[in-house]
């Protein structure tokens, strides 16, 4: 197999990785969250933080690598075009990120901490949740918009 099919087999597997695991964390987040019990959402928010460290930061890390040797091995310029635009999308996509996984933390905790009480979650994991909540949009899109500039190459 060539350097290219190798490359662009990894950047793909990476993409599909990003955008299946954010999907299903945010499923499962909001599954969990819409029981209101806090013994579950501590528990769906445990394996949640341990995906996106699995998966998500692995794909993070790979992603870049990738993408910066496809773009070498064919001769694109990396920070021009529909690359140059990806590339500020992955960082739109990095800057909701990084909070979204304190926050996925944060919620965890504070469930646990409810559960081991036998309290209701207080007001702070809902404030959170919101927050939550809506970085994953603009991530996501970017993330769509990313898949989509892979795939059309568009010209600008």
């Amino acid at each position: 197999m060539d350097l290219y099919l190798l490359l662009k087999a990894a950047h793909v597997v990476g993409a599909t990785v990003l955008l299946g695991t954010g999907a299903g964390i945010a499923f499962f987040m909001l599954m969990a969250h819409r029981t209101g019990q806090p013994a579950l959402i501590a528990h769906t928010a445990r394996v949640v933080v341990i995906a996106d460290t699995v998966f998500t930061a692995t794909a993070v890390i790979i992603q870049p690598i990738t993408g910066a040797a496809l773009a070498h091995v064919v001769g694109y310029p990396l920070f021009s075009g529909w690359i140059g635009l990806s590339l500020l999308l992955y960082v739109v996509t990095g800057l909701c990120w990084l909070p979204v996984v304190w926050i996925q933390i944060r919620l965890r905790d504070l469930a646990d901490a409810a559960a081991k009480a036998g309290q209701p979650l207080p007001e702070r994991y809902h404030r959170l949740f919101r927050a939550w909540f809506m970085l994953g949009f603009p991530a996501f899109a970017a993330v769509l918009a990313i898949v989509w500039l892979m795939l059309a190459k568009p010209s600008f």
